[in-house]
C-alpha cells in the first residue's frame, strides 16, 4: 500500500473517532476509488484488521 494512502486510512481513524464522519469520508474516499485491485485488497485488509482504530475501542475488550 502506498504511504500517502495509509496516511489518509490513518487520518480518517482519528476523524472517526473525533465523530467527524464527514471530513473522515472526504479523506478516505478518493483513496479508496483510485486504488488498483491490488492496493484495494490491502485496503480491505488493513481495514478489517484496523476496525477498532475507528470505534475507539480495545479489541480484548469486546465480548
Amino acid at each position: 500500500m502506498r504511504p500517502s494512502t495509509l496516511r489518509a486510512l490513518k487520518r480518517a481513524a482519528e476523524l472517526t473517532r473525533q465523530n467527524r464522519l464527514t471530513e473522515a469520508v472526504l479523506i478516505a474516499e478518493p483513496v479508496i476509488l483510485t486504488a488498483d485491485s491490488y492496493e484495494g485488497d490491502e485496503i480491505l485488509r488493513w481495514l478489517a484488521d484496523h476496525a477498532a482504530d475507528f470505534t475507539g475501542e480495545n479489541p480484548e475488550e469486546l465480548p
